[in-house]
């Protein structure tokens, strides 16, 4: 319920964030996505391979005066995800929105990714999309409605000024993944989208690619907020709100597409 006791979008939904904890200190998108869940009225499971990190996400949850639980789950384990779907429904009694905020990568010459990195990061990219899925439909196909969002990446439609081989193919796949659920289940009331990230500023960033960068922080920072249009990087609460609303019922007719959020980015041939 918002400030002015208005119910919020999300009010008494129950929301599932895969990859909801934060890599380092800061606003992680996953983080943010499911504090914004609850601030719109949701009640939220945080699931993350650091369980340290899923709890600091739930715990900013609750001060929102929402539900929420928090478990430890490595996206690639079915059993694992399947744990944290029966605890989700065990706890809250149904499940409205799946987002899939989970993605893997190794930046730097394709030649130097080996056969076991791609399958790896593909297991996480991908394999993990279904693995999610697989748990949470018979529970929204009961209820006959339900939200599978994933989160993707601009790598995946276009190159970046980096070498990113494996991360962009493997989240061109999560695209399409949803493109496909959103027709398979659409007679359930289920939708499914993407939402298509740009140059954002998030933990991650310092943590993962300063070194595709160069290995100066502060340059790869100032390089990164020249690149989009709008003059500046965008950050987790930018993709927060884009979830919001594809989460949300004033998104009831859109499905089987993507939400890109990039300040301009994909339109220009700025890299």
């Amino acid at each position: 319920m918002g400030e002015d006791g208005t119910l919020g979008d999300l009010q008494d939904k129950v929301c599932v964030v895969i990859g909801g904890g934060s890599i380092a200190p800061g606003w992680g998108i996953g983080k943010a996505i499911a504090v914004s869940y609850a601030r719109q009225g949701a009640k939220v499971a945080v699931a993350d391979a650091n369980l340290a990190a899923a709890q600091e996400t739930a715990d900013l949850v609750s001060a929102e005066g929402a539900g929420a639980i928090a478990v430890g789950a490595d996206c690639t384990d079915e059993a694992a995800i399947r744990a944290l779907i029966d605890r989700t429904m065990a706890q809250f009694g149904r499940i409205d929105v799946l987002h899939n905020n989970v993605g893997i990568g190794k930046a730097g010459d394709p030649e130097a990714t080996t056969p076991d990195d791609w399958r790896r990061i593909a297991d996480a990219n991908i394999t993990a999309l279904h693995i999610s899925a697989l748990a949470a439909l018979p529970h929204m196909k009961a209820q006959r409605s339900g939200v599978i969002l994933t989160t993707s990446t601009i790598a995946a439609i276009r190159h970046i000024g980096y070498s990113h081989l494996p991360y962009g193919v493997t989240k061109a796949a999560a695209i399409q993944f949803s493109r496909l659920m959103a027709i398979e289940y659409a007679s359930y009331g289920i939708r499914a989208n993407t939402i298509v990230v740009g140059i954002m500023d998030t933990p991650r960033v310092r943590v993962t690619l300063t070194g595709a960068y160069g290995g100066d922080e502060e340059a790869m920072l100032a390089r990164r907020h020249r690149q989009p249009p709008l003059g500046t990087m965008g950050n987790a609460w930018d993709i927060a709100n884009a979830a919001v609303f594809l989460a949300s019922d004033k998104a009831r007719y859109i499905t089987g597409t993507e939400l890109v959020v990039d300040g301009g980015l994909t339109a220009t041939t700025r890299m």
